[in-house]
């Protein structure tokens, strides 16, 4: 029997894209493919791209003409967001790669490798749904997943490509949602990401009672698990926020009092253009209200400057309402003029240079917001989700890690400070692993990271 052929995936992007690199493993692992960990060693080199924006673009191309040029013998197959979006031009024009594969039908992802390697047999069945794996790997740190609980979009902003790339909204059901959690749960994870392009639209098919919404259904159900976790939900429309989801997160800790909305922008003249209903006092409200039940919440936004009609006046606007709203973080954008969406055709461009300058702006006049912000949880005993060990120093271990304000990748880091010196074998009491939960006191800010004594 011969050896079984060997993949390498080069993971990119977004937690979406994550997921779907995760799922793609998986379909391989299932049909007897083995993942390398680099790949000098693989038959084949999966590019899992983003098609967002421009620059994601350039970024997932670029990735796939230097594999190209360090393995020029390799099979080598583009997946992904601009697979998807771009698959037939790019099957014409980007002679390096030697297969396109797109994200909406991934468990194929083992039907094309083969056929892609001259092994290709059986017949690829057409999608049925979002089909997530019982059993898929994890590419995130340890003790953290994400779960992806819809996919595509029907709110169409009209800056945005994603649901010509993902399609429209599509929505799984509560007990395959909570029965993909639970799984995770015995497999030792701690902090469950719930994810999808707008958690605020999540509507779960089966759902037939209509007076709460569908994201404070699945919140109902994953608050009865037991055990130690975290829940932590990313990507909320501001314009339909579900409201009934704030007594459910106030009746239990687990369920984070973390909020991901993407306001972008807070000029109503501006917001309109981007197909969005609200304006700075609506929004600002939305913030006050949310901190009426939840007074410890935490806010991340991202904010879009350079968009076609933007002038001095929207931007006073935005700023206006970034000191208002103090956001703990905030990511800030410049306009990337995508075909195929309504703005494309806009006029009254903003020149690149403006857009940067105003990017450099928000972003300056962020720092010390988010600072004071962080500086708020000096003092406090809270729970720490360890990721990776650092070097030890002479008197005590050194590991980083988050709170429950820091979310993966994005926000600052928890530098977390094991008490106690080391026994004379080196190891430190109690053996922090990665992964492990556990209760520690936050002691400074140092920039936007906060230091964390267990």
């Amino acid at each position: 029997m011969g050896r079984a052929m060997r993949y390498f995936l080069d993971p990119f992007g977004c937690a979406k894209n994550q997921v779907d690199g995760e799922t793609i493993m998986a379909a391989l692992d299932d049909s007897g493919w083995a993942c390398c960990a680099g790949a000098e060693d693989a038959d084949l080199i999966i590019v899992n791209s983003c098609g967002f924006i421009e620059a994601a673009k350039r970024e997932s191309i670029n990735a796939v003409l230097a594999w190209r040029k360090r393995y020029p013998q390799k099979k080598i197959l583009l997946a992904g967001c601009l697979a998807q979006r771009y698959g037939k031009e790019l099957a014409e024009e980007l002679q390096e790669a030697d297969g396109i594969f797109g994200n909406r039908d991934l468990p194929a992802a083992a039907w094309t490798a083969a056929s892609l390697m001259g092994q290709g047999s059986g017949v690829k069945t057409a999608p049925a749904g979002i089909l997530i794996p019982g059993r898929r790997p994890l590419l995130g740190f340890p003790g953290s997943a994400y779960v992806k609980i819809s996919e595509g979009c029907n709110n169409c902003c009209s800056f945005c490509a994603i649901p010509l790339i993902r399609g429209p909204l599509l929505c799984r059901s509560i007990p395959d949602v909570a029965s993909e959690c639970g799984q995770l749960l015995e497999r030792g994870v701690k902090e469950l990401c719930l994810i999808g392009q707008d958690l605020a639209s999540y509507s779960p098919p089966g759902k037939e009672d209509r007076s709460s919404s569908g994201l404070a259904a699945l919140l109902t159900a994953l608050a009865k698990m037991p055990g130690s976790f975290w829940v932590r939900l990313l990507y909320l429309h501001p314009d339909h926020f579900p409201a009934d989801i704030l007594p459910v997160l106030q009746g239990d800790s687990r369920l984070l009092p973390y909020f991901d909305i993407p306001f972008q922008h807070a000029s109503r003249p501006l917001l309109a253009r981007m197909n969005r209903r609200g304006d700075a006092e609506t929004y600002l409200r939305l913030l006050e209200n949310i901190r009426a039940v939840l007074p410890g919440a935490v806010f991340r936004s991202t904010f879009l400057t350079g968009f076609p009609g933007e002038t001095d006046e929207d931007l006073a606007r935005l700023l206006d309402f970034q000191e208002r709203a103090r956001f703990d973080w905030l990511g800030v954008f410049t306009y990337s003029r995508e075909e195929g969406t309504a703005a494309w055709s806009m006029k009254d461009r903003v020149p690149k240079k403006t857009a940067a300058f105003r990017k450099r702006l928000i972003e300056e006049r962020q720092i010390p917001i988010t600072e004071e912000r962080m500086n708020r949880f000096t003092g406090q005993t809270m729970d720490v989700l360890i990721e990776e060990a650092m070097s030890p120093s002479l008197a005590e271990g050194l590991w980083l890690g988050r709170l429950f304000c820091q979310a993966p990748e994005v926000d600052g880091a928890a530098v977390i400070r094991h008490n106690g010196p080391p026994d004379l074998s080196g190891e430190f009491p109690g053996n922090l692993e990665p992964g492990m939960l556990i209760s520690g006191r936050v002691t400074a800010r140092a920039g936007f990271d906060l230091e964390v004594k267990v």
